[in-house]
Formats: C-alpha cells, sequence, structure tokens
C-alpha cells in the first residue's frame, strides 16, 4: 500500500500538483498533432491539390515532436513515483520505450520531409512510416491509460475521489433510504396498536373472549 500511494504523490512541482498530473495533459499535443498528419497524409493522395496538405502534414508532425518532448519530461518524473520491480513499473517502462521509439520515428519522418518536394502527394514510404508510428502510438496510449485507470498511477485516492459524490444539501440517498424505512416501520406499529378512539367496551369485550 504504500508503494501504491507514493505513486499517486508527485515528486517534484513540474509534475502537477496531487490529483492534476501534466503528462496526460500534454500527451494531447503530439497525439492530436500526428492524428491530423496522417489525416493529411492519406488525403494528399485522394484530392487534385495536395501541396498544402503535404506541407501541413510536415508541420505538424514537427509540432507533435515538439509536445512530445515536453509531455516526455513530465511523464519521466511520474515514472520515478513507481516503486521498481512492480508491475505497474514494467508496464511504465514499456510505456516510455514505445513513446521514446514513436517520437525518434517521427524526428526521422521530419527530417525526411524537409528534403523532399511538396509540389505532390506524400510518398508512399512516409505515410507507411507515420502509420506504423501511429499504430505504435496506440499501444502506448492503451499502456498509458492501463497505468493510470488500473493500476492508479497519480490518480487521486478514493477518500479525495469521495468529495466529488458528496451532497452538500438535503439528506443523502442512503439518509432518505433509511428515513423511509423507519417511516415505514412507525406506520406498521401505529396500525398494530389499539386505536385511542376505539370504544373501551369493544377492546374489553375481545379481551375477555380470547383464551
Amino acid at each position: 500500500m504504500d508503494a501504491l500511494r507514493q505513486a499517486k504523490r508527485p515528486v517534484s512541482a513540474l509534475a502537477g500538483p496531487y490529483g492534476h498530473p501534466l503528462h496526460p495533459l500534454l500527451v494531447t499535443v503530439p497525439i492530436g498533432a500526428w492524428t491530423c498528419s496522417l489525416v493529411f497524409d492519406v488525403a494528399s493522395r485522394l484530392v487534385g491539390d495536395p501541396a498544402f496538405l503535404a506541407k501541413g502534414s510536415m508541420w505538424l508532425i514537427g509540432i507533435g515532436v515538439a509536445g512530445a518532448l515536453a509531455a516526455a519530461s513530465a511523464g519521466f518524473l511520474d515514472l520515478l513515483a513507481i516503486a521498481p520491480g512492480t508491475p505497474a513499473f514494467r508496464s511504465a517502462l514499456v510505456h516510455m520505450s514505445l513513446n521514446l521509439a514513436v517520437t525518434l520515428a517521427y524526428v526521422g519522418g521530419f527530417g525526411w520531409r524537409t528534403a523532399a518536394d511538396h509540389a505532390g502527394a506524400v510518398g508512399a514510404g512516409q505515410l507507411a512510416l507515420s502509420a506504423v508510428s501511429f499504430a505504435a502510438l496506440a499501444v502506448s496510449g492503451y499502456l498509458g491509460g492501463r497505468l493510470a485507470y488500473r493500476y492508479g498511477v497519480r490518480v487521486a485516492d478514493e477518500t479525495a475521489q469521495a468529495e466529488g459524490f458528496t451532497q452538500a444539501d438535503g439528506p443523502t440517498q442512503a439518509d432518505a433510504s433509511t428515513q423511509a424505512d423507519g417511516s415505514t416501520r412507525a406506520d406498521g406499529l401505529a396500525a398494530s396498536a389499539p386505536s385511542a378512539q376505539e370504544p373501551a367496551s369493544r377492546r374489553l369485550t375481545e379481551n375477555e373472549g380470547s383464551p
């Protein structure tokens, strides 16, 4: 449990405050840029004037690389919070290795494209490199989700999570159920008790007739 609590806490302010890690925020930049880049690559081979798509794809790759470097810095700090030798640590190592490989592949793709002529569509080799890199990125993203949602790395503990489900005004659902149950029992007792308005002679007669 100590290792789990440690993995939920930031090792530095640069990793983001407790419950608000920076790594998941920063990874949206490379994921979004590289996704759009792949869309531009495919579209460049379908339109009559592909030059603007090919050039746009190149710059999207560059933006993604810059964002990936920032995300990797925050992610490495989160890695330091995970106890070595645990399944979470092994998953984090694979996650980090895939991210580094993908980033290097996109760096190579960016260099390849800067030296190419953007008058035509994106080349088949460049498109294939982006597609393979994006597939590896998807696998890495799956592992990142596993770290957060299965192992709870940099996720607030359940006590903090419960604060989001506390009703500020009025009784909670459990309180309402308890009150309803109490009312039902009270009604049952009232129904079984003799009425105060029932004639005393009738109650006396019933008591005498009982064995």
